[in-house]
């Protein structure tokens, strides 16, 4: 686990978004730029996805990401890697130490078979990515889009007999992560509003987005 503090001061942010407990936030991050994503109370979940912005056809892959650096978590130096095996972000700045890229994401099906059938209708990270992508249509994305994401922040260790356990978060308030951009990206984040495992530590909490030139 490295961690690493950022150079980058918050009053010099181009873009300072809060994202309220449950909700989404999409936007444009361009090359040079550096994204940062705030655990603002601690043990949030920010379910992300990004997309190259020239050919939204390209995406972010757990697979490539994964294969390139040797390791199942993603932390300082890595190279998220997109489905054509290019470099759109790197971490750059992390005082949280570890992210999955493993657990996937909330959805009403995932609730129902996990939890219960009268949890199909909870409110969950797909239902914000496809809200999103629904009122900002200059982006061009439609939910056939919805691929790999990343969960900054969460916490999901991998047994010996390699199965994923959903366990508490090891983040904490104020911790966040840093990425600057090898490509124009659009950033499309879930600010997880799950309710049922301890990745939001069940009360679902707001998220900073700050991007800096």
């Amino acid at each position: 686990m490295t961690l690493l503090e950022s150079t980058l001061s918050a009053e010099n942010a181009v873009t300072h978004a809060t994202v309220d407990a449950g909700e989404s936030y999409i936007g444009l991050v361009k090359q040079g730029q550096t994204l940062r994503i705030v655990d603002i109370e601690g043990n949030e979940a920010a379910d992300t996805l990004f997309f190259n912005a020239q050919d939204t056809s390209e995406h972010y892959s757990a697979m490539d990401t994964i294969r390139e650096q040797g390791n199942l978590y993603l932390g300082v130096g890595t190279a998220l890697m997109s489905d054509r095996g290019r470099p759109m972000l790197e971490i750059t700045a992390d005082t949280c130490g570890r992210h999955d890229t493993l657990g996937g994401a909330c959805a009403s099906e995932s609730n129902t078979v996990r939890y219960d059938l009268e949890r199909r209708h909870m409110h969950s990270c797909r239902d914000n990515w496809i809200l999103a992508i629904s009122q900002h249509p200059e982006f061009g994305l439609t939910k056939r889009d919805i691929a790999h994401n990343i969960n900054f922040f969460m916490n999901v260790p991998v047994t010996p007999e390699g199965q994923l356990e959903f366990a508490d978060g090891i983040s904490g308030p104020g911790k966040y992560v840093e990425m600057t951009a090898a490509m124009d990206v659009v950033v499309l984040i879930s600010n997880c509003p799950q309710l049922n495992n301890p990745c939001s530590g069940f009360a679902p909490t707001p998220l900073g987005v700050l991007i800096f030139d």
